[in-house]
């Protein structure tokens, strides 16, 4: 069976709580459950991981980024700030797509530069949770 990994990035552990007029109100747990049904109706394996620590992300990527059939990260904050999680991402094997559920470019200046951006084979953002079903929908499909 083939594995998809999701890594949720600091602070997504308070979604449903955290601005719902940004990040929307479904939490965490719901995300990934819905994210794990749709992997599981299309035969795949989906692992959730979420840390608020950078080098538990870096970690992460390199445990799962050998086996995974794509990587679905969200970077939170260390988006703009993280030249660890972007060297880890361009060490590992597997194919990462960049998600944000907001739209960091049409927010405050400082969200507008992504440092993993051009080395993930793609970068969805602004859809809320569509845009990790996106990404994953996208896997599946490879």
């Amino acid at each position: 069976m083939k594995k998809i990994a999701v890594l949720h990035g600091p602070n997504l552990n308070l979604l449903g709580i955290r601005e719902p007029n940004i990040y929307g109100d479904l939490s965490l747990d719901e995300l990934n459950e819905s994210l794990s049904a749709m992997a599981s109706d299309a035969g795949f394996e989906l692992v959730a991981i979420q840390s608020n620590i950078e080098g538990e992300l870096v970690n992460a990527l390199q445990e799962q980024g050998f086996s995974s059939h794509g990587i679905i990260f969200n970077p939170g904050g260390y988006t703009h700030t993280s030249v660890a999680l972007r060297d880890a991402v361009a060490a590992i094997a597997s194919p990462v797509i960049e998600v944000h559920l907001s739209h960091p470019d049409a927010r405050e200046e400082f969200r507008r530069n992504s440092l993993l951006r051009e080395v993930c084979v793609g970068s969805i953002t602004g859809l809320g949770a569509e845009s990790y079903q996106a990404a994953l929908r996208y896997f599946m499909g490879q």
